[in-house]
């Protein structure tokens, strides 16, 4: 695939809110969701019902949850990076909580999320 089709695939996931559907189509079976140690909910999760898990435990921990995607930056055949802004809310406090994304894309299907996000930031807004 090329580095257009990638990044539409990856904008696609992004772009789901939530939607099963649109999350399980374009994951591989054997997806990792690797979500920064110290994040709350961090781990590796497998498989899309694996990141349905990861959202399971996380959104009972806020009010919402908004992610503002500042940018989609292809590298290579296989590699998509996203960097923007997590926003929780929780008891009317929200503070941007910056991230990165790493995207691995293998025959067609995202195969890996790796995820580096401001851990301190985000745990202080979750068990405020």
């Amino acid at each position: 695939m090329s580095a257009a089709s990638n990044t539409a695939l990856v904008r696609r996931l992004c772009e789901a809110g939530g939607d099963a559907a649109v999350i399980q189509e374009p994951t591989s079976a054997d997806l990792v969701w690797d979500v920064t140690p110290g994040f709350p909910c961090g781990g590796v999760y497998h498989g899309a019902e694996g990141v349905f898990d990861y959202f399971g435990k996380l959104m009972p921990q806020v009010d919402s949850w908004h992610t503002e995607v500042e940018g989609y930056h292809a590298s290579g055949d296989a590699r998509v990076f996203v960097v923007g802004h997590y926003r929780p809310a929780k008891n009317g406090v929200s503070e941007p909580v910056r991230f990165i994304q790493q995207w691995t894309v293998r025959d067609g299907k995202l195969a890996r999320m790796y995820q580096a996000a401001a851990s301190a930031v985000a745990q202080r807004l979750v068990n405020g």
